[in-house]
């Protein structure tokens, strides 16, 4: 009979970060390394010779997705865009595809999309003043996000406590969404506790209900 041992358990009192929680629709640009040629249902492809190919795919919260059944047009812009999005390197790169016309709107012209990983990806105009080189140095762990992506605000990062949350929640009831400045309805925080490596939503409305109860 194979032993099974009881997992370790992370400590709770690790650091923890806050981010606003957009109300759009989950979103994924896969990218991997093969030796094969194109894949049904790849977006993009971008051949490397010896070091074989990559392929790029996109991808709803249930389901892969393509410029023909398509999802809020995501998979249309990962294409325009996918010469940038190969920037991001391979992996999974999960975020929200929100704005105009999606959920909340939230006062946008236009959709976007941020990415969920706040602590790997920044937002160049977001990190440097004027005054700064654009060559200035980052983290060990970050890397400017391409140019036709956003990321998640970030509204706390330290500690884990829940006072850390709810302030993070009163800071969104006072001044509104950090995403879309201006927008008083945002939606609420995700609390992704590193440790651990596990993220817990709250949201400001109805967050005692299940999301299938809240019209």
């Amino acid at each position: 009979m194979e032993f099974q041992e009881f997992p370790k358990m992370a400590r709770l009192s690790r650091e923890c970060v806050v981010t606003e929680k957009i109300d759009g629709t989950n979103a994924q640009v896969y990218i991997f390394r093969s030796l094969d040629g194109p894949l049904p249902g790849h977006i993009a492809y971008k051949d490397e010779g010896t070091y074989g190919s990559l392929q790029m795919f996109a991808g709803s919260r249930t389901r892969w997705i393509t410029p023909e059944q398509d999802n809020h047009g995501f998979a249309k812009w990962v294409k325009h865009n996918a010469e940038e999005l190969f920037q991001l390197g391979e992996g999974r790169h999960f975020g929200e595809w929100w704005g105009q016309g999606i959920q909340r709107n939230y006062g946008m012209q236009e959709k976007r999309f941020s990415l969920f990983n706040a602590v790997r990806w920044v937002k160049r105009e977001a990190y440097l003043t004027p005054e700064e080189d654009a060559t200035v140095s980052l983290g060990p762990k970050q890397q400017f996000v391409p140019d036709c992506c956003h990321v998640v605000p970030v509204l706390y990062r330290g500690l884990f406590t829940t006072e850390a949350v709810e302030q993070a929640l009163d800071l969104l009831r006072e001044r509104g969404s950090f995403a879309s400045p201006g927008f008083m309805r945002p939606e609420g925080v995700v609390a992704y506790h590193t440790a651990g490596g596990i993220g817990f939503k709250k949201t400001l409305e109805n967050d005692e209900l299940p999301k299938s109860m809240v019209k």
